[in-house]
């Protein structure tokens, strides 16, 4: 007999279905991305990058990857602290964009979009919603030291732009990086778009 056989069963609950999530919210649950070879440095200095370590393709929208590193120079301890501080990049205000690491897309067609730690159902209807959007998802994790600085951050970009190419914008007034871009090349997330899988069959 073993220890087990004698455990309640646990009741049985009601399946409750899972309303659909909207595009803009976040990636699909069920698809393995395409990965797009659109990586590069926004920014290069001596004392500064931040690189698109890659861009993970899904069939609603794209998931940008970015690092960010700083060097230390002449800084005091103190002044170090404070510059390590600031690029941890710790969420602000939805609202108050203008702070840390600014992060926008610039489209082909002229339409723009500034990453925010909300979605628009935040402050629109979530029906009426067209896009861009430019998600904050958070950061992976970093690393720091009395050398150096080191951080990630995801950004969900929503709907897909594949009619043209997408301007990434970014820009840190506190660590001294001025607005820089990156262009995504609008083929190669097209191509990308092409090796999603879904985890499951219909």
């Amino acid at each position: 007999m073993s220890l087990f056989d004698d455990l309640p069963q646990q009741p049985s609950r009601p399946r409750e279905p899972q309303p659909p999530q909207p595009g803009w919210f976040g990636p699909p649950s069920d698809e393995m991305p395409g990965i797009a070879r659109v990586g590069g440095f926004v920014f290069k200095s001596q004392r500064m990058v931040l690189v698109l370590k890659l861009v993970e393709v899904f069939s609603t929208g794209c998931l940008l990857d970015l690092v960010w590193s700083v060097r230390r120079g002449s800084e005091s301890d103190q002044e170090w602290r404070e510059i390590v501080e600031e690029s941890y990049n710790n969420s602000r205000s939805s609202i108050d964009t203008r702070t840390g690491l600014e992060i926008g897309v610039a489209l082909a067609d002229g339409r723009k979009a500034v990453a925010a730690i909300h979605g628009p159902s935040a402050f629109e209807d979530a029906d009426d919603v067209t896009g861009p959007v430019l998600t904050t998802l958070g950061g992976g994790g970093g690393s720091n030291n009395s050398e150096f600085a080191q951080f990630t951050g995801r950004y969900w970009l929503w709907p897909l732009p594949v009619e043209g190419d997408t301007a990434l914008v970014a820009k840190w007034d506190a660590l001294g990086m001025p607005e820089s871009l990156l262009v995504l090349s609008a083929q190669q997330l097209a191509d990308a778009l092409g090796r999603v899988q879904k985890y499951w069959s219909e």
